[in-house]
């Protein structure tokens, strides 16, 4: 379940990241409740998986699946453009993630 509790802090954390752009600076009252009720879940599953994982991957694979899944809302919900060799490095993050979790103990 440790794994799974880290999955679902990694999708609140591109949740929250959403959400604060959306805020515009936090200038908009319900997009920054939002982000915030993002983080505090994000947090919260975040701290239930190191529970049972070691921080030196929990937190790692934690802001990979933010960093990645907040690349991907950018691109499809923003219309962020990326040069190919971004797309490479945005890969790279990828096999990581995989990495981390396949040689996990």
């Amino acid at each position: 379940m440790a794994w799974f509790y880290l999955f679902i802090a990694g999708i609140f954390e591109v949740v929250w990241a959403t959400f604060m752009k959306l805020s515009d600076g936090f200038s908009n009252l319900g997009y920054s409740i939002a982000t915030f009720l993002g983080m505090l879940f994000s947090f919260l599953f975040l701290a239930r998986a190191t529970h049972q994982l070691p921080i030196s991957l929990a937190y790692p694979v934690w802001t990979g699946i933010g960093a990645l899944g907040t690349v991907i809302i950018g691109v499809i919900l923003f219309g962020d453009h990326l040069s190919p060799l971004t797309w490479f490095f945005v890969a790279l993050l990828l096999i990581g993630i995989i990495g981390i979790k396949l040689t996990a103990k």
